[in-house]
Parts: structure tokens; sequence; C-alpha cells
């Protein structure tokens, strides 16, 4: 029996271990990995395509998804998302999982990958959205993947770790946007917030990248990896300078996304 050859798939910050075998993915499992799969098959028999489809564990030991054809997004295709329409596709592809997630009762042994405590617990959130994790094929074929650290969470949790990286709300003077405001407004009509929801939202945008400083912090404190080497190399240095740059905009996104 003739058996694909294995290849090692990079991109992204924890990527150790994860292969490509034919139109499969190949990942080392977790205690998770049963409640995740579960998630995945729950919102493909819903409908939900935009996400892999996992089809078991191999003889190695490791969790078995489909592979979704395209490109990473995140770093060198960030382009892909300039167009406002498109920025518009990608809030509305995360509603469509909001939406697909929601009737999703986990398994009662239940064991997910909680690396920073949410605010808010309405749904199964995804935990990462973020271009990094977004990969942009066809015209049907979109999907968001690295679904590991899924767990309880929020819909504006989820939304407003999504809106840092997709706008981008950046500090670093190459990611910066002058229209951020405008696509800020962009994302959160696609999604359909509501007057409330924005409400709820705008200091939440700061909170939640500020979260991001603050795990990595910790985890380096405790020598845990690869976050102890992803502190090192500076990455929370860039999460604390996006929470401070949120922050003291917060008055420009109010408007941004409460203009009538």
């Amino acid at each position: 029996m003739q058996h694909d050859e294995e290849q090692p798939l990079s991109g992204g910050n924890v990527s150790d271990g994860v292969v490509r075998v034919g139109n499969t993915v190949r990942r080392p499992v977790g205690p998770w990995t049963p409640a995740v799969h579960a998630l995945l098959t729950h919102l493909h028999e819903v409908g939900f395509r935009a996400a892999p489809r996992p089809l078991g564990v191999d003889d190695q030991g490791r969790e078995v998804l489909t592979f979704n054809p395209g490109h990473v997004v995140w770093p060198d295709r960030f382009s892909l998302l300039g167009p406002a329409e498109r920025l518009a596709r990608v809030a509305r592809l995360i509603r469509d999982f909001h939406d697909a997630v929601q009737d999703f009762t986990p398994p009662p042994d239940a064991h997910w990958n909680v690396l920073i405590p949410p605010e808010g617990s309405d749904i199964i959130a995804h935990q990462d959205l973020a271009p990094w994790n977004l990969v942009v094929g066809g015209e049907d074929e979109w999907a968001f993947i690295d679904w590991d650290t899924a767990a309880p969470g929020s819909r504006l949790w989820d939304v407003a770790y999504a809106m840092h990286g997709f706008i981008p709300l950046s500090a670093h003077p190459d990611r910066q946007r002058s229209d951020a405001g405008d696509r800020l407004r962009i994302f959160a009509d696609a999604y359909g917030l509501d007057e409330a929801e924005r409400c709820q939202l705008v200091p939440l945008l700061g909170r939640r990248t500020r979260s991001m400083h603050d795990f990595l912090q910790d985890q380096a404190v405790r020598g845990n990896q690869p976050w102890a080497t992803l502190w090192a190399e500076g990455h929370g240095d860039a999460w604390r300078s996006d929470a401070e740059y949120i922050e003291h905009r917060q008055e420009q996104w109010a408007r941004a996304l409460l203009a009538s």
C-alpha cells in the first residue's frame, strides 16, 4: 500500500508536528481533541463548511483533518483582505460560525484548551479568529483553521479579537490604517452587531487585546513553551502596544461604530 509523503506545514506560531498527508492534515492530539472534533462535526452537520472536517486519529496517534486548500492570509497575503467586500466576507463568515455553533451541545466529558479566561460563555468560541488562521482558496473555499483552542466564550469576545487582526487595529507603523474606523464599521455592519452590542464592544476591543499580552507574560514567567519563546521574541510588547493604541482611541471607535 502506497502512502502519501508527509509535508511539514509551517506558518503561525505553534505548528510543530503539523504535516500534510495527501488531502489531510495530521496534528498532535491533546485532551481537548475529542471535544474539538465533536464541535467540528456539528458545524459540518449544520452546513458550516468553513472549517476542517475531522477524520479521526491515525495509527501514530495524530488527529486527522481535511486539508483546506488555499493561502493563509498572514503575513504575506493580507492585501487579499484589503477590499471592503472581502473584509465584510470575513465578518459574515464569523457570524455564520457563531450562528452554527449556537445549538452545539458539548460532550458531557468535554475538556477544552482554555488559554485565556473569556468574558462571557454563551457559545463555544474559536478564540483565535485571526489572519494567521484564515485560509483563502477559491470562491467557496475560505476556511478558518487551528481550532485546538476553541473553548467556552462569547460572540463579542471572538469578534473583538477578530477585529484586532482583520481591521487591523495595530500600533505598528507598517500595519496602521487611516481607514481603521471605516473598516471597523464595515465589519460590525457585515456581522450584524446591534447598538447595544456595539456599545459593549468598544471597551472590549482593548481588554481582549491586552489579555494576549498578559497571557504571554504569565506563561513566560512560568517558563511554558512555546509562549516563553514568543515573549522573548517581542510578541508581548507588540500586543501591549496594540492594546494601548486601541485604548487611546476608544472615542474614535465609538464614533465609527455608533454613527447613525
